[in-house]
């Protein structure tokens, strides 16, 4: 594994979204979700994300995510996906989300 600086890392922005709407995007090549995520401040910005093994779409309105919102947009299929949500993924391929255990306000940056 590649060593990175503390200056490398603090480029990243990491912050934590709050999503509001959740779609099934059947034109993805893998299940997956449209989410529109609210990171306050930031503004609400759009993610594609293959979670459909853990969550159902109605799990999901109001949940705390964690996501990176400063990678460039990527497009995926007809869908133009903003930001990195960010999960662990498991054994079996199914990933399970990364969020805060508080209740902290979106757009609130990781350190």
């Amino acid at each position: 594994m590649k060593e990175i600086s503390y200056r490398d890392f603090s480029n990243v922005e990491i912050r934590v979204g709050k999503i509001i709407k959740a779609q099934d995007f059947s034109k993805a090549l893998k299940p997956a979700y449209k989410l529109w995520i609210d990171f306050g401040h930031l503004g609400v910005k759009k993610a594609s994300a293959q979670i459909t093994k853990l969550y159902d779409r109605s799990d999901l309105l109001n949940r705390l995510i964690i996501a990176v919102v400063n990678f460039p947009s990527k497009q995926v299929a007809d869908f133009m996906s903003e930001v990195l949500v960010l999960g662990v993924v498991l054994e079996d391929g199914a990933v399970s989300l990364l969020n805060p255990d508080h209740d902290v306000p979106p757009g609130a940056r990781i350190m």
